[in-house]
């Protein structure tokens, strides 16, 4: 990763975070930018400057940050609301759709998304696209034992499928909630990313795929002027 690009995340990392309040649950997100936020939420809490916030974490490695930064933590399934998701995505289109999961966490990061009262994206210049999925495949997460059968549907459906292998063991990804993620590229991107999200999520055997429709409330751009980084606030087209 370039210098400028950590210097942007670092940037959209430092204004996420200043978004928070006192007494909020807030979400915190999985992947490299999200890191960076969570990493700047435990030195705000160390230094005092928040008091009573507790984090739900999207991810096993988020979880395992959070604690080392000493950030309370609570499950999702303890708290009745979330104020403020944080999170990461790996492309953004002009109306606000994601594509997520290249850390295969996105099924925890959708429950967490759709919990939120806000859902704040915080991403580089490098994760704007124009269409999605030109150049990003989408994450299907799948049972084990369906996986095949799930990836002839996708197949049909116009898409070119691939089982998503780990790069420093045998075998596949495996997720954290025990499952295998299965990666699409769509012929000319996806045009209906709402249509397609729920015909996927209907086929047997498919726990989420990695489309956030309608969910992302605002994103914040990092990036880099007169060699500078700035923070910029999209706007929905």
């Amino acid at each position: 990763m370039s210098d400028l690009q950590d210097r942007m995340k670092e940037a959209v990392a430092t204004a996420a975070v200043e978004q928070m309040r006192d007494g909020m649950v807030v979400g915190l997100g999985s992947g490299s930018t999200a890191a960076l936020m969570i990493r700047a939420l435990g030195q705000k809490l160390r230094q005092g400057e928040f008091t009573d916030i507790v984090g739900v974490t999207t991810s096993f490695q988020g979880e395992v940050l959070a604690a080392e930064l000493g950030i309370p933590l609570m499950a999702l399934n303890a708290v009745k609301r979330i104020d403020l998701a944080i999170d990461g995505a790996d492309e953004v289109d002009p109306s606000f759709q994601l594509i997520k999961g290249g850390g295969a966490c996105h099924v925890q990061e959708k429950l967490v998304a759709c919990r939120a009262d806000r859902f704040v994206v915080v991403v580089d210049a490098t994760k704007l696209v124009e269409r999605l999925n030109l150049d990003f495949l989408l994450p299907v997460e799948v049972l084990p034992g369906a996986w095949r059968q799930v990836s002839d549907e996708l197949t049909a459906l116009g898409s070119r499928v691939e089982l998503r292998m780990a790069v420093r063991k045998a075998g596949p990804v495996v997720t954290d909630q025990g499952n295998l993620v299965l990666d699409a590229a769509f012929e000319g991107g996806i045009g209906d990313p709402a249509t397609l999200e729920a015909t996927i999520n209907n086929i047997p055997g498919v726990l989420e795929n990695g489309l956030f429709v309608n969910l992302a409330d605002q994103v914040l751009v990092g990036e880099i002027e007169a060699g500078e980084p700035r923070v910029r606030n999209l706007t929905r087209r």
